[in-house]
């Protein structure tokens, strides 16, 4: 812990150095590859596994059975409907969920019956529900004007509060980074979108702002009247500001993850699928990838887009003749 302290330290006061903004066409690269990455791994497979409120159906749960076998459930609907192909999962340790195309009243009742039977319970035990293509086209209209409009106004405020639309510009495409690739992440790996997986992507991208801006302020601090100055750079003022947050963002970012890798764990493990898990495993994933975009992304473009100002490149000439 020290030694780890005496880093951090080494950092702030610049005696120790990471050059990301030299080296920023490497993380460009990089993230350029993972978000191709994300856009076609899963068109590859197929298309977004989208949930039930998404796409519409019939969903039936099984409580109490001491036998949790999923074939059983396949096999109850293929003898009610043999064209079907169910979507069965088990619930914690003693419920199974099945997840069907719709079904008219009667098909969703003889289904109900021939799972109750397949498990061996009362009729009572299992319940049935069904969710209209509208509504779930309904849900999904609303998911994308949220993160729309979550974005439209994180773009304006941050370009109000640090008065330049180059640092708002920045965070933006950071943020839509991160979306990109853990959207990308569920799709590739076929994990259920849900509206909780959407309210843990808008929660990500409220996370990896404020990383954004508590790095921006102090390249803020760090800039005030650079092109003044003799000694340095705006790039490097940059840098180095980079490099006295690092340490914050690196602890920030272990002490925010480390409580949802073990709800993730619970809720996958121990509770089977449901809410937890889905929120769960959106914010573990992003919170990985908004800690990188801050640090690896946004910074490094912001400097790239001021550096080319007519001020900033009259500076880094009288630093460079200066030397």
């Amino acid at each position: 812990m020290s030694k780890f302290s005496d880093f951090g330290n080494d950092l702030y006061t610049g005696k120790r150095s990471f050059d990301f903004i030299g080296k920023r066409k490497v993380y460009y690269s990089i993230a350029v590859v993972m978000v191709i990455l994300a856009v076609v791994l899963p068109i590859a497979r197929g298309g977004f596994n989208f949930g039930i409120e998404f796409r519409g159906g019939s969903e039936f749960r099984v409580s109490g059975a001491s036998n949790t076998s999923q074939q059983l459930a396949i096999d109850a609907v293929h003898s009610v409907e043999a064209n079907i192909d169910p979507l069965v999962t088990n619930v914690g340790t003693d419920a199974i969920r099945v997840q069907t195309e719709q079904l008219t009243d009667v098909k969703s009742e003889e289904v109900r019956v021939a799972l109750a039977k397949a498990y061996d319970v009362k009729s009572g035990a299992v319940a049935s529900s069904f969710i209209g293509a509208n509504w779930g086209a309904d849900v999904t209209g609303k998911a994308i004007n949220g993160l729309l409009v979550f974005i439209a106004l994180a773009a304006v405020l941050m370009a109000l509060y640090f008065r330049t639309i180059k640092m708002s510009l920045a965070a933006v495409i950071a943020l839509v980074h991160d979306l990109v690739i853990t959207a990308g992440i569920y799709g590739a790996t076929g994990f259920e979108v849900t509206p909780a997986a959407v309210i843990g992507f808008l929660t990500i991208l409220g996370y990896s702002l404020y990383d954004t801006v508590v790095v921006f302020d102090k390249i803020r601090e760090n800039t005030f009247e650079v092109e003044f100055s003799e000694t340095t750079t705006f790039a490097q003022q940059v840098n180095y500001a980079i490099n006295q947050t690092l340490v914050r963002s690196i602890n920030t970012s272990v002490v925010a993850i480390l409580p949802v890798a073990s709800i993730l764990f619970v809720g996958s493990a121990l509770l089977g699928a449901g809410t937890l898990r889905d929120i769960a495993l959106a914010l573990f994933v992003g919170m990985i990838v908004g800690t990188y975009s801050t640090i690896f992304i946004a910074a490094p473009l912001y400097s790239h887009l001021r550096e080319g100002e007519a001020k900033f490149r009259k500076a880094a000439k009288k630093v460079a003749a200066a030397n």
